[in-house]
């Protein structure tokens, strides 16, 4: 399911137009960006967790020359599903 996909279910499921639920969508994206740019967790109960993990530097070889290079350390983001998610999908 894309992005385009998502806005018509969410517009047929909650009987509202597709121009509202692209918004609606769109303010629950930027929610959740904004708040894991600022290193705070996202908990949706029953769906799961967004939350911010640390990668750690490490050294990495180039594969078209076989040398070394250095990777640095980087912040990513990370999704924990939660207990109904799990058993929505088992």
């Amino acid at each position: 399911m894309n992005k385009t996909e998502l806005i018509n279910h969410i517009a047929t499921a909650a009987d509202i137009s597709k121009a509202s639920a692209q918004r609606a969508l769109d303010s629950v994206i930027d929610a959740v960006q904004s708040t894991l740019q600022k290193e705070g967790t996202v908990t949706l109960v029953g769906f799961g967790t967004f939350s911010v993990g640390q990668r750690a530097a490490r050294t990495g070889r180039n594969p078209r020359t076989g040398a070394e290079i250095k990777i640095e350390g980087s912040r990513v983001p990370k999704f924990k599903p939660g207990k109904a998610l799990k058993d929505a999908v088992n």
